[in-house]
């Protein structure tokens, strides 16, 4: 799936149909005074020069390997790569159980018009720790080559197919959980698992069906031509809503599918400012909001929530690096890192307790743009670094293999002492030193 379209202070509110306090920013207005004084003096910036051959080894021994060839897993053809179709998927249930999901290689089903469908098969796996045995299997159908699975805190986890979302345990048994008027694009979860954010692709005004999600209001047409038009055309429809009622607290049809970052309290966006300077605005839900701080960048920043009190952003260097910045609801920065141009393609993957982050990374032989864009023969292989959320500091550092472009091939467990990475021809799973945890203080203050 393509790079998701982040929500910013140009559209934010109109995305959404707001009606809370979203006052612009103006260039030149200074920092709010706690977060001025917060990050008068951050971390100094780590820069890491991750070498053209990444390390052919991981930092540490794994304590146990899983082959994946018995479970049916077979490397990708090299015409995947570059494609960031989702082909596995990689989660701890719980401390001690892995699920392993992973496109099942065979024919290409083809639709009713003769032409080349979406249709596969999806091999699902739970494996027991250390033993490496299978407690239970299964096999899905989905129908799109975008990610189908969010792993959830509580031993369950949620599958993605079409319009429908399903709710599956440890067991494999999966049943319907929320159903969309038109296909489900994406979804993301905020770090308490408490609200959902969906993007979903609809007609204006769709057949109501018992069931489904409720739909926002349709655009204003001026003739009964227009409303016609508008009727048929599809649109991506945002809706953030509570995932144990599924009662939606709100829906707003967008240009484009977005990533909405957000906690319990409300949501973040990125505000320009003078030069390439961003201010990082959260904007309770309740009402209000509270600048957090600022960062340069020269493309628009990408925010991520690692822990109802913790955020990750990653803003562009002017040769073309990612720098991440690390800080808190409260404006405090906790450190900052920068990765080489020749590292693209970021997924992150962050422990449930929030306390350490998986960050793999693609390597390529030289900087990727717009004007030398990317070619298959230029990625040279992936890794994975994981970090303590609350130091950035190294916890471990690993190389993927076979390279999966959209993720899929990193786990941490909910104590974070554990991390599973494919590679090699086996799942290798490695045990870690306690992290360290995250600094005391209450967050933002306003709880929902």
């Amino acid at each position: 799936m393509a790079k998701l379209r982040t929500a910013t202070a140009l559209g934010i509110c109109a995305f959404l149909g707001i009606a809370w306090t979203c006052a612009p920013i103006l260039p030149g207005q200074g920092l709010h005074p706690d977060a001025a004084s917060a990050n008068a003096h951050p971390r100094p910036l780590k820069e890491r020069l991750i070498p053209e051959h990444f390390p052919p080894q991981p930092t540490l021994t794994p304590s146990l390997s899983i082959p994946v060839e018995p479970l049916g897993f077979s490397p990708p053809g090299a015409i995947y790569l570059g494609a960031r179709n989702t082909l596995a998927s990689l989660d701890f249930i719980g401390e001690d159980k892995l699920l392993f999901t992973f496109r099942v290689p065979g024919l290409l089903h083809r639709d009713g018009s003769g032409g080349e469908g979406n249709e596969r098969q999806i091999r699902a796996v739970v494996l027991s720790l250390p033993q490496g045995s299978v407690d239970a299997e299964a096999v899905w159908t989905v129908h799109d080559r975008m990610r189908y699975l969010w792993m959830l805190k509580d031993g369950h986890f949620l599958v993605r197919d079409r319009n429908t979302l399903l709710q599956g345990d440890a067991g494999l048994n999966l049943k319907p959980f929320l159903q969309f008027p038109g296909p489900l694009l994406w979804l993301e979860l905020d770090p308490t698992q408490q609200l959902l954010v969906t993007d979903s692709h609809e007609p204006v005004k769709p057949s109501a069906k018992p069931g489904e999600a409720p739909k926002p209001a349709p655009a204003s047409a001026s003739t009964d031509a227009d409303q016609a038009a508008i009727d048929s055309t599809p649109e991506t429809v945002v809706r953030v809503m509570r995932r144990d009622s599924g009662k939606v607290m709100l829906a707003s049809r967008v240009r484009t599918t977005i990533h909405l970052p957000i906690n319990a309290d409300g949501y973040i966006e990125e505000l320009r400012g003078q030069g390439w300077s961003w201010m990082l605005n959260l904007n309770y839900f309740q009402g209000g909001n509270q600048t957090l701080g600022t960062v340069d960048s020269r493309c628009d920043p990408t925010s991520d929530f690692l822990s109802g009190q913790e955020l990750l952003v990653t803003a562009c260097t002017p040769d073309g690096s990612d720098k991440l910045v690390a800080m808190t609801t409260e404006g405090r920065s906790l450190w900052a890192d920068q990765t080489p141009s020749i590292a693209i393609w970021p997924e992150l993957k962050i422990s449930p307790d929030g306390l350490r982050i998986a960050r793999e990374t693609l390597g390529v032989s030289r900087p990727i743009n717009a004007y030398s864009p990317i070619d298959s023969s230029d990625i040279k292989g992936q890794w994975v670094t994981v970090y303590d959320a609350a130091t950035g500091d190294l916890a471990l550092e690993a190389p993927l293999n076979p390279p999966l472009d959209s993720g899929g091939n990193v786990a941490i467990s909910p104590s974070s002492r554990r991390v599973a990475v494919l590679n090699a021809g086996a799942i290798q799973v490695f045990e870690l030193p306690p992290p360290p945890p995250l600094p005391s203080g209450n967050g933002s203050g306003h709880g929902q």
